[in-house]
This record gives structure tokens, C-alpha cells and sequence, in this order.
């Protein structure tokens, strides 16, 4: 049983509260997918030749977070976290584990930037706009963005998990 509570959203909610239900039910179910794995499971990568693993997920998620809520909405010039000689206009970083990388850190770096996407978004209206390739793209969408991508990614957690340890159905 988990030790995280991953509340299902609600069914008869306004639009804001959906999608940040959501968006919160899928980054838990990241969360989950990581309970119990140590730092050496959670650097195996899933199928060779892929180096895809549970850290690097989570790394990656955090460039995600990074990416859509401080670059794209908030304006912010934050370098890419994993990598900061990346280009930060192609947030598709974090996969590549570093030397000495651990899960924990992955996580603790994950939940700061979930935390700062709170804070940008808090205030801000659906309608409200960030600037992406060139043009406006609204709150709404990037809620949307991120609710699929988390749902895809959880889904390589899955499948990463099970050929750890056999755990599956988070």
C-alpha cells in the first residue's frame, strides 16, 4: 500500500479545478510509481538499447515543469536544470543520468519545481498567456499539455517498474 494519498478528481468540478486535479493525480501517480525503489534500481534502464529509467523520468519531468511553468508562462530565463548547456527552447532533457545522480535528488529537484509551477499559476487566469515558438499559448493549454504528457510518461513508469520489481497497477 502507498504512503502518498492520490485523491481521484473530482467528477462535477469548474474547468480550473479539473485540470489542476488532474494534473495533480498524475504527478502523484509519478510519486508512486518511485516509492521503493532504491537509487540502483531506479538507474536501471528499462529495455536495452533504451537508457530510459525511473531517475531520468523523473529528471526529465522536472525539466517538463521547468520548461512550461517558469519559461513558457512566467517569462522566466531559467537554464535547463540536468544540463544547463542545453538549449532551453528543446525541453526534452533530463534523460541522461549523471554521475552520482540518485533518485532522491531527482525527486527533491521534481517536487521544487512542481511547487514553483503552483506559485506561477496561482494567480493567473486559463485565459492568461505565456509565449511559446513564436506565439501566445493560454494556461489552459499548457494544463492540458502537461496532464497528456505525464499520463504517457507514467505509462513508460509503469512498464519500467514491473521489469524492476513486478509491481504494476499504481
Amino acid at each position: 500500500m502507498s504512503a502518498l494519498e492520490r485523491p481521484m478528481p473530482p467528477l462535477n468540478a469548474d474547468e480550473r479545478t479539473t485540470l489542476e486535479s488532474w494534473l495533480d493525480f498524475h504527478r502523484v501517480t509519478l510519486a508512486m510509481k518511485c516509492e521503493g525503489v532504491d537509487d540502483e534500481q531506479a538507474a536501471v534502464a528499462s529495455v536495452p538499447p533504451s537508457g530510459f529509467t525511473l531517475t531520468g523520468l523523473v529528471q526529465h519531468m522536472a525539466e517538463v515543469e521547468r520548461n512550461w511553468f517558469r519559461r513558457v508562462l512566467a517569462g522566466d530565463q531559467a537554464p535547463p536544470i540536468h544540463d544547463p548547456q542545453a538549449d532551453p527552447d528543446a525541453p526534452d532533457g533530463g534523460f541522461e543520468l549523471a554521475e552520482g545522480a540518485t533518485l532522491g535528488d531527482a525527486l527533491a529537484t521534481w517536487h521544487a519545481e512542481i511547487a514553483r509551477a503552483r506559485e506561477h499559476c496561482a494567480d493567473r487566469a486559463l485565459s492568461d498567456t505565456g509565449r511559446f515558438m513564436g506565439q501566445d499559448v493560454n494556461l489552459r493549454w499548457i494544463y492540458v499539455h502537461m496532464i497528456e504528457e505525464y499520463a504517457r510518461h507514467n505509462g513508460h513508469a509503469d512498464l519500467v517498474r514491473e521489469r524492476i520489481d513486478g509491481t504494476t497497477g499504481v
